[in-house]
């Protein structure tokens, strides 16, 4: 499985940005709004524990994609899940910035299709075992 080092990353990628969320949350807010004078009053802890749980099991994927399809699932509706959290949870806040677009853009949708690209793949490599495994 050529794409497991992207699994790698992406799960340590994702619980980075996760702790960051969980651990300096109020000051990351203030830091993503742009405005130094900004009241964070969003709960980030929640969000940044469930980022945190989403990229270990994404990490775990990688050790057995072929097997393990089902974290890769799991990372895929993660990460949507997150998608929509900052949508309904942080942007009405925050509003739109190079900060906050960069978040949804390369730590959410990015990762997003590239999760879709190497679940696909993998599904392709099990049917193509499968095929060996009868003959």
């Amino acid at each position: 499985m050529p794409l497991r080092g992207l699994l790698l990353l992406t799960g340590m990628y994702t619980f980075a940005w996760s702790a960051f969320f969980r651990y300096f949350g109020e000051d990351f807010l203030k830091w993503l709004s742009m405005n130094p004078d900004y009241l964070a009053e969003s709960n980030t802890n929640v969000f940044g524990i469930f980022g945190m749980i989403l990229g270990f099991l994404i990490f775990m994927s990688a050790f057995y994609p072929i097997s393990w399809q089902y974290l890769i699932l799991i990372g895929i509706i993660g990460h949507l899940a997150l998608l929509v959290w900052v949508f309904v949870a942080f942007i009405p806040d925050l509003g739109w910035n190079k900060r906050t677009v960069f978040q949804i853009g390369f730590n959410q949708i990015i990762w997003l299709v590239l999760l879709t690209i190497v679940y696909l793949r993998s599904v392709k490599v099990k049917k193509y075992l499968q095929t060996l495994e009868s003959k």
